[in-house]
C-alpha cells in the first residue's frame, strides 16, 4: 500500500461513471471517493460466502448514508462524491436508480486504477474485490485517507467531521 501511505498524486486514469461520462480522479477540486467492495444488486444477492469475509457486508448502507449525507458534504466543500468499486457499471447504475443516489458511482472493473493506488483488495469465488477506503482527494492529491473502515454507515459522518475540523 506505498501510495495511500505515502498519499502520492492520484493517477492519470478515466473510469466509468454510472452518467456515461468518464471522470478523472486526478482532476477537480475537493472530492470524495468512497471505494467499496460490491452493493448486492435486487436480482442475484450476494456472492457466497460473502458474509463471511469481515468488512464485506455493509456497501448498500455507507451508499445510503453518502446519499443522505450528500447537502451537507457539500457544505463542507466538496465539490465531487462518488462510490467506487469493481463492478461494472450496469450493475452500479440498477444500485443508482434504486437506491436514488445524488451523484455516480464509478467503476473500475479491470482494476487499474485499484492496482495503481495499491488499494487493499481481497480475493472470493476468483474475483477481486477492493477493500472499503475513503479518499479525500484535492487538486489530484490525497489529503486523507479512511482505512480501515469498520462501520461503514459512520463513514459519511466521519468525512463531514474531518472536513469541517480542516476548515476550522
Amino acid at each position: 500500500m506505498r501510495a495511500i501511505v505515502n498519499y502520492n498524486r492520484i493517477p492519470n486514469i478515466s473510469l466509468r461513471a454510472t452518467d456515461d461520462s468518464f471522470v478523472n480522479l486526478s482532476e477537480g477540486g475537493l472530492t470524495v471517493v468512497y471505494v467499496y467492495p460490491r452493493i448486492s444488486p435486487a436480482q442475484g444477492g450476494a456472492v457466497a460466502g460473502w458474509d463471511d469475509i469481515a468488512g464485506a457486508r455493509g456497501c448498500t448502507s455507507q451508499s445510503c448514508a453518502f446519499r443522505d449525507h450528500f447537502a451537507e458534504l457539500q457544505e463542507v466543500g466538496v465539490k465531487r462524491l462518488f462510490g467506487l468499486s469493481t463492478q461494472s457499471t450496469d450493475e452500479q447504475k440498477e444500485a443508482v436508480q434504486r437506491l436514488h443516489l445524488p451523484f455516480p458511482l464509478l467503476s473500475d472493473d479491470t482494476l487499474t486504477f485499484a492496482f495503481a493506488m495499491e488499494l487493499p483488495l481481497f480475493e472470493l469465488a476468483g474475483q477481486k474485490f477492493m477493500q472499503r477506503t475513503t479518499l479525500i482527494i484535492n487538486n489530484g492529491c490525497v489529503e486523507h485517507i479512511f482505512y480501515p473502515i469498520h462501520q461503514p454507515e459512520q463513514n459519511a459522518s466521519d468525512v463531514i467531521t474531518w472536513l469541517a475540523v480542516q476548515q476550522a
